[in-house]
């Protein structure tokens, strides 16, 4: 039987880590903390209570926010649509809303929807880095400005945003800035506290969590407005009800406890292993990367392979990589991001995603340039 592929997709998800799964286990099955968080006339519910909060405190201190500042969700999806429909409907009459061009499908399909509900909307489009500047979010802002939306990291590209700055701009003139940040956390410093975001998405399983899991950060400036999108027993302070899975909760705070930050053994390892990556496959003909060299994350590549015959399905059998994000896969499109950096179609559909993470070894590194290299060697070939 062929053995697997080797993993190079960590930015569409994340093997969950055996710390995690291991803080797991102690909320399932009737002989552990099996209890319903809301349920606080007992001492089982009150167990699942205490996991349920000791895991926000954990998700907080990494984030620098209050733990009462995070409303949990089911991941950074319905995290991006509580933000987006909830501070709308708060706010009553539609407004002008900012987003780029860049953002994942969970954001921009949500702004068509605030589009039709009568929402003016600007959609930057990105400089020939695939970043959104501060100065061109700045010349955006309008009178009716009332809410900016834009991701810290792209998720297919790797590039970062000054969201730092950007909320500084945003802040000043009145509005709102909400931050998807599902691809910064372990891998971008995060503090809330001396940020001027309003509005933070995370997600768990893009951090070596489980799947299925979420959360919202709610600042000052936008808890007021919020409204809940989900109804039902007004859980989660009345911004989204449901029954807590406890399991995936303990499970989030323990990925987002293990989490590197910049500086640290486990992120300068992936910085030496990107960087063997990156220098092993630009060497090779035909390949350029994609986005800003300089303002990105190590851990994500776009690269474009123009050798006439190279074909991504070529890899598939070696390497398990993205053609595009996980959210366009199902359609075939050609990415979103690379269309709106400038490739035409057909160089669109001719770069690949490769990313890294946690459990990246040297050989698999030193494999992928290998496989690379054989690929885009045929493909150059391919034609004569």
């Amino acid at each position: 039987m062929p053995s697997a592929p080797l993993y190079f997709d960590y930015a569409a998800t994340t093997p969950v880590d055996d710390r995690v799964i291991e803080t797991m286990l102690t909320c399932l099955g009737r002989q552990v903390n099996f209890g319903n968080p809301a349920s606080m006339g007992h001492a089982y519910g009150q167990s699942a209570r205490d996991a349920v909060e000791q895991a926000r405190q954990q998700v907080a201190e990494r984030i620098a926010a209050s733990a009462d500042e995070l409303v949990w969700t089911s991941g950074a999806t319905e995290s991006n649509n509580l933000a987006l429909k909830g501070i709308a409907q708060g706010l009553g009459q539609p407004g002008h809303l900012i987003t780029s061009q860049l953002e994942h499908k969970a954001v921009l399909d949500t702004v068509n929807e605030l589009e039709r509900q009568g929402w003016a909307v600007t959609r930057l489009a990105p400089d020939a880095g695939g970043l959104i500047q501060p100065y061109d979010v700045q010349a955006a802002l309008r009178a009716d400005t009332r809410l900016v939306s834009l991701m810290a990291v792209n998720n297919e590209l790797g590039t970062v945003t000054d969201f730092a700055a950007i909320g500084q701009r945003v802040r000043a003139h009145g509005a709102l800035l909400h931050v998807d940040a599902a691809q910064a956390v372990g891998k971008l410093a995060i503090d809330l506290q001396a940020m001027a975001v309003d509005l933070m998405s995370f997600s768990a399983h893009k951090v070596y969590g489980p799947k299925g899991i979420g959360a919202l950060f709610v600042g000052p400036r936008a808890r007021g407005l919020m409204r809940a999108q989900i109804h039902g027993g007004g859980h989660e302070r009345g911004l989204r009800s449901g029954t807590l899975a406890t399991h995936q909760i303990v499970g989030m705070g323990t990925a987002f406890a293990l989490a590197g930050q910049p500086g640290d053994s486990e992120h300068q390892r992936i910085e030496q292993l990107a960087k063997r990556l990156r220098d092993g496959l630009l060497a090779l003909p035909g390949v350029s990367l994609n986005g800003c060299a300089t303002q990105r994350i190590p851990h994500t590549l776009n690269l474009c392979i123009e050798a006439p015959g190279f074909n991504s399905a070529a890899l598939a059998s070696e390497l398990a990589l993205s053609t595009t994000s996980a959210c366009n896969s199902a359609s075939n499109a050609a990415s979103h991001v690379l269309l709106a950096l400038g490739l035409d179609e057909q160089r669109a559909r001719k770069s690949v995603r490769v990313s890294i993470g946690r459990f990246t070894q040297q050989a698999e590194v030193e494999k992928a340039i290998e496989v690379f290299g054989r690929v885009v060697a045929a493909g150059s070939v391919a034609l004569w």
